[in-house]
Parts: C-alpha cells; sequence; structure tokens
C-alpha cells in the first residue's frame, strides 16, 4: 500500500481537443445559422474562470491529497488497480459526483463555489471551462471519503474524477439535439444537462448526473428538457458581468454579509451559510423549491407565471 499507482492527467491532455471542439463549434454555429451563440466577453470570462481552476488545483492540491493519503494509511482494504477496479471506481465516483454536485445546488457553502459554473448566460463548450477556484473550502472532499476506505487508492478515484470531468465537457452545448433513446435512457447527454443549467422555474435543481442519469432517474431529481420551453440560461438572479474575479467571490461575498447581519440569531446567521440558496430569516427571498411551488400553484390555476428574481435581492 506505499506504491502509489501511476495514472494520467486526463483533463490537461483534453486541453488541445477542448480548443478544437471550441472552434468546431463556433465553426458549425457560423456556418448552420442555429446550434447556440457565442459571446465574446463570456467566452473569455469562462476561459479565464477554467484557467484559475487550474492554477488553484496547483496551489492547493496538496490538501485533498493529504487528506486522502492518510486515510488510505487508515484502511486496510486495497482493491488493487486490475481494468475491472477502475471501472468499477469510475462508477462509485460518478455515484459520488451526483450528491457533490446535489449538495452544491441545496446547501448555500457549497453553491458558493459552485455558482460560477451556472453564472454564464450561453451555453455551449466554453461553458465547461467555467470551473470554480474555491473547491477546496467547500471540504466536499470529504464525499470521497468512502472510496479511499473501501480500498480504491486516491490516484484512482483522482483519475476517475478526471474522466468524469472530461465526459462532462462535450455536453455543454446546443449544437447535439437529442441523442438516441437508449443513451437518453442511461447516459448524461447535452439535451439533460441542458435543463440543468436553465433558470425556468421547471428546471431548477434537476439533472445533477456527471456521466450516469440513472441516478437522477433513481432519487427522483431527472427532469427531461421540453420542446415547448427552451432553458433560459443563467441563475435565478444574474450577476451581469464578466470580471472573473467577481463571478468566483460574489456569492461568498453575499453570504458573508448575509451571515454578518445586525439582529440575527446563532441559528439564523448558520441558516444564511448552510441552508438553501434563497433562504432567508424574513421570508424575502424564495429558495428553488419555493420557485418551483410557485410555479406549480400558478400553472395549476392558469394564471401567469410570476417573475424567476426573488423578492428582494440578495443583499
Amino acid at each position: 500500500m506505499t506504491e502509489v499507482p501511476s495514472y494520467p492527467d486526463v483533463v490537461r491532455l483534453a486541453v488541445p481537443f477542448f480548443i478544437a471542439a471550441i472552434l468546431a463549434e463556433l465553426l458549425w454555429i457560423h456556418l448552420a445559422r442555429r446550434g447556440g451563440r457565442y459571446e465574446t466577453r463570456d467566452a473569455v470570462t469562462s476561459l479565464v474562470m477554467g484557467a484559475g481552476n487550474v492554477a488553484s488545483g496547483i496551489v492547493l492540491g496538496f490538501v485533498a491529497w493529504g487528506f486522502f493519503m492518510t486515510l488510505w494509511a487508515l484502511t486496510p482494504l486495497d482493491l488493487g488497480t486490475s481494468v475491472w477496479v477502475v471501472a468499477l471506481c469510475f462508477v462509485l465516483d460518478d455515484l459520488r459526483y451526483y450528491w457533490v454536485h446535489r449538495f452544491g445546488h441545496r446547501i448555500r457553502w457549497v453553491w458558493a463555489s459552485h455558482v460560477n459554473h451556472h453564472s454564464s448566460q450561453h451555453y455551449n463548450l466554453t461553458t465547461a471551462l467555467r470551473q470554480t477556484w474555491t473547491g477546496t473550502f467547500t471540504f466536499m472532499m470529504v464525499v470521497r471519503a468512502p472510496l479511499i476506505l473501501l480500498g480504491f487508492h486516491p490516484a484512482m478515484v483522482l483519475f476517475c474524477g478526471g474522466l468524469n470531468l472530461l465526459y462532462q465537457f462535450w455536453i455543454h452545448t446546443e449544437a447535439i439535439g437529442r441523442m438516441p433513446r437508449w443513451i437518453e435512457a442511461v447516459m448524461n447527454t447535452p439535451s439533460h444537462h441542458r435543463v440543468h443549467h436553465g433558470r425556468n422555474a421547471r428546471y431548477l435543481d434537476a439533472n445533477y448526473a456527471g456521466v450516469f442519469i440513472v441516478w437522477d432517474r433513481l432519487f427522483g431529481t431527472f427532469v427531461p428538457e421540453r420542446d415547448d420551453e427552451r432553458p433560459d440560461y443563467g441563475l435565478v438572479q444574474n450577476i451581469g458581468t464578466f470580471n472573473p474575479l467577481r463571478v468566483a467571490f460574489h456569492e461568498w461575498v453575499a453570504l458573508v454579509r448575509d451571515v454578518a447581519r445586525p439582529g440575527l440569531t446563532l441559528r439564523e446567521r448558520l441558516m444564511y451559510a448552510f441552508a438553501p440558496p434563497g433562504w432567508s430569516h424574513d421570508g424575502s427571498r424564495l429558495t428553488s423549491a419555493e420557485i418551483k411551488a410557485r410555479d406549480l400553484a400558478l400553472s395549476d390555476v392558469g394564471a401567469p407565471r410570476a417573475p424567476l428574481a426573488p423578492k428582494e435581492p440578495a443583499q
């Protein structure tokens, strides 16, 4: 258990593919006059966010690695490095991703890191690169602990996580419609992930899958893309900026301001940090669950749908 297996950095190796795919998507949109759109400032922001994610991983990667290796030293289990073990690790790590992603939408502390990925009002391959700079501070690395304690080497777990991210790149596009039915039933696809990025009330907090959409079907979070309701991309309350620093940290700043509000109880301060995004002590904002419930109630009585924005902007 002292030898560290060697796996390639698949995300780094895929960078030329990312660039080629982005150029191909741009060319397709230009020639076909459909399949999405690009906005230069938005795309540049996404690329800068991606570069910042790589940089933060280099600077802070030792934190997660040290934690994983400590767990590895504690566990008596070692499943080895066979192809079948890697395949099992890949599937279980995707289940891990589903829950981390779901936590990222339901726990504000984690959402503060994940929100930047949803901040673009466009949906194209550069959006896939709009990644967090602050993932280490969410401590979601602990969700990988069971895999390591079960005997999957940390290097293998990180390798499978890289494969997961690599898969998710191509589903950030409007250039691909629906896939064959059997693929849509099992795998995460552009259609399913477009729903996830939609700010429509119907589409909020749905389709958390990384690779296998079966997790959403199993846990009741699957919502199909509808032909009569195209996803409206972005946040419930869009931030309206292309500044990478603001994109990366705006929700952390808002969270700290809320927690530091005068006159709150300890419970209210903790709720501002760990309750679902949109929670407020005075009911002046709406969580995604409340927005969905309101929309459903209005649909049932045939009333026009209310605006998506909360009752008051976040302070």
